[in-house]
């Protein structure tokens, strides 16, 4: 890797830091970061240690012309320096060397969810512990960028915030039910995407009507009929047993009001999930409406590509031990788990055969 792929996009963040006082540069401090959390590390304390065991490897890279900084100076610096830019040069270093290209013409899903950080609870001036909302590109494993609110309730506001950061031309943009309101549904298509939404009570009558239609169509065995399409998949994983039957329909002549009120609705779907775990059975069922045109198989993959953000979160919890950080003063907590995301990112984008 090239330092200056490094150092060119970063150049850009201010530092907050006095000149007069300033014993270390941005970039090496971002640069240990970087580095020190791939290590496993999970906070200041951690990376000055892993700094000062490393010093020769990191003179490799960047000048360290002071010696490691101190965990105080780590600190300071990630809860002063502003996300947006943060997050701005994570972007464009990721996207120097990142794989975009999407194989055989797939479409680009790009769910958007949230996760609590529940160790920042406590900071000054935060009654809630930080809630991030955060976009991905599952196909090529990268985080497009987040918006930090103050509790889960706030995703609403959170989620137009966030578009406005992605570049949504020909993109599928699935989010969970938290986020299925006709503005951001508008804001996506008005931004050259499409979306796929879940629907739940919070949309009674919408729901109500998804689940009239579909459990009609269930009594009566007429899928072809009203244009449905079916698919099934089977998945085994660590002893369990899933099987998801995917419904999707275009939008019926019952439902022609809901569809003037959500911009470019074009179809409804189903997902009926059976799960087997040893001798216990579950069974859940979902309702979702989307811009995209009745394709079964793709709606299957929409739908499965916003479930795999789990497995994303479950990483930053136990990998990089997230929910146990208790990082919280000024922006660190944001920056912090910014950083996190990307250092997924960039493993992702490794494919070496390492031992």
């Amino acid at each position: 890797m090239a330092v200056s792929a490094f150092t060119e996009p970063f150049s850009a963040v201010d530092d907050p830091r006095i000149d007069r006082s300033k014993r270390h540069e941005l970039v090496d401090i971002l640069f240990l970061c970087v580095a020190a959390t791939i290590a496993g590390c999970d906070g200041p304390t951690e990376i000055v240690d892993f700094a000062r065991q490393k010093t020769s490897w990191f003179r490799k890279f960047i000048r360290l012309k002071n010696g490691a900084p101190s965990h105080d100076t780590i600190g300071r610096v990630l809860s002063l320096i502003k996300p947006d830019q943060f997050q701005l040069a994570f972007l464009d270093w990721v996207a120097s060397f990142a794989n975009h290209c999407d194989d055989q013409g797939r479409p680009r899903f790009v769910p958007i969810d949230g996760k609590t950080l529940r160790g920042s609870r406590g900071a000054q001036h935060r009654e809630h512990p930080l809630h991030l909302v955060s976009a991905w590109a599952t196909e090529q494993g990268l985080t497009l960028g987040q918006v930090a609110v103050d509790s889960k309730s706030n995703e609403i506001t959170a989620i137009p915030k966030l578009l406005e950061m992605l570049e949504l031309c020909g993109a599928i943009v699935t989010i969970d039910a938290m986020g299925c309101q006709k503005e951001i549904a508008k804001k996506i298509v008005n931004s050259g995407g499409d979306y796929v939404l879940a629907v739940k009570g919070n949309q009674g009558a919408l729901c109500a009507a998804l689940e009239s239609f579909f459990l009609e169509r269930h009594e009566q065995d007429d899928f072809p009929q009203h244009g449905c399409r079916r698919h099934k998949t089977t998945e085994r994983s660590r002893g369990r047993l899933e099987e998801r039957y995917c419904t999707i329909a275009p939008v019926p002549d019952s439902m022609k009001s809901v569809r003037r009120a959500w911009k470019n609705l074009r179809s409804i779907g189903q997902v009926v999930t059976m799960t087997e775990r040893g001798d216990r059975q579950t069974s859940e069922v979902r309702y979702y409406i989307s811009s995209r045109e009745p394709k079964v198989k793709e709606f299957a993959a929409a739908v499965r590509n916003h479930w795999s953000i789990e497995s994303m979160h479950w990483v930053l919890d136990v990998v990089f031990r997230e929910d146990a950080s208790r990082i919280r003063n000024g922006d660190a907590a944001e920056n912090f788990g910014f950083l996190r995301k990307f250092v997924i990112s960039l493993l992702k984008q490794d494919t070496s055969q390492g031992a």
